[in-house]
């Protein structure tokens, strides 16, 4: 009987082949350990870049902020500019009205005395009428203070300098009032400086109405009234004569004033009376009163000799000009006292 050959499993060809198997795993292993820092660095470059363009992102994000706020602040400040503009319209409004009230009183008693007006004078006998219409009333009787009240419009020109303003504003007020206190009625009021500037920029080149609300508005704008002026009232008088003189009003011109820095005195006269000229009747265009405030260094004591000269300038202008001229005296600081007690 023939015997049977045994299998062997562990046979050479086995064994190479799982030899093989694990040799190319081996080779497997590390190939894919020398690509995986290839693929780090990778990653690194990539999340670099993305930090980056986070970082881009934020910048921008930053300056919409910005702008977005100074926007806001800007919008805000527009808010506040609006809402003065609206008080100070709100204000006016109230000006307004008020002075159109006052301005309704005034005409109903200008119209209830223009009708006692009409019944005296219906009244009248032929003998009378003919007398009142020669009648002439003496200068004397429409003086104040040795100053001639008959004028229908008064502008006042007013030295705003360092000096006035320093010294004599007091006064300048009081006398201000004092002059608008001796004139009842007037058709128009105006105030500027001695530079030509006007106290109300709203008036300009108009008259300002004249009621008891208008008078204290500008008595009140003193306190707050700080335009420029070189002391020289030459440019103030002849932008009043250019622009409110009418042939059809009587026109006075107040100017108040402490010195006359700048300038020369025959020059700024013949100027004025060039301007100012005489009608046909002999009369200047506009008459021309001054007072003239005692510009003093209270300091020191001393006088300013440029005071002198205006005072010197004024009483020439107002001679000519058909006006009168005032020097106030000096008030001393025991005067002052005295005063008081």
């Amino acid at each position: 009987m023939k015997r049977r050959r045994e299998f062997e499993i562990f046979t050479m060809s086995f064994l190479d082949a799982v030899c093989c198997g694990f040799g190319a795993m081996i080779l497997l292993f590390i190939i894919t350990r020398v690509s995986e820092p290839a693929r780090l660095e990778e990653s690194e470059r990539d999340l670099d870049g993305l930090i980056t363009q986070y970082e881009q992102e934020l910048n921008e994000i930053v300056g919409q902020t910005e702008r977005v706020q100074r926007d806001a602040a800007n919008v805000t400040a527009d808010y506040n500019t609006d809402r003065r503009r609206i008080e100070d319209l709100r204000d006016q409004l109230q000006l307004i009205r008020a002075q159109v009230l006052a301005t309704a009183e005034d005409t109903e008693l200008t119209v209830e005395v223009q009708s006692r007006l009409a019944s005296a004078k219906q009244s009248l006998t032929d003998e009378m009428r003919r007398l009142l219409a020669d009648y002439r009333p003496p200068i004397d009787e429409y003086k104040v203070g040795g100053i001639p009240v008959d004028s229908e419009y008064i502008i006042f020109l007013i030295d705003t300098s360092g000096s006035m303003r320093q010294y004599q504003w007091e006064r300048v007020k009081e006398q201000l009032r004092e002059t608008l206190e001796v004139y009842p009625v007037v058709k128009g009021i105006q105030v500027m400086n001695d530079e030509g500037e006007y106290m109300f920029k709203s008036y300009r080149n108009e008259w300002i109405p004249d009621t008891p609300t208008r008078r204290q508005a500008i008595l009140d704008a003193m306190d707050s009234w700080d335009a420029f002026s070189n002391s020289n009232p030459r440019e103030g008088i002849l932008a009043a004569i250019d622009q409110f003189y009418d042939p059809n009003k009587k026109i006075s011109l107040y100017v108040y004033s402490d010195d006359f820095a700048q300038g020369s005195i025959n020059p700024v006269v013949r100027e004025i009376d060039r301007r100012n000229h005489a009608n046909e009747s002999g009369e200047r265009l506009v008459r021309i009163h001054a007072i003239a405030f005692p510009a003093v260094y209270l300091m020191t004591g001393g006088d300013l000799y440029t005071g002198q000269y205006y005072a010197t300038l004024m009483r020439i202008v107002c001679q000519r000009n058909g006006g009168t001229f005032v020097a106030l005296p000096v008030i001393r600081d025991r005067d002052r006292r005295r005063d008081r007690e």
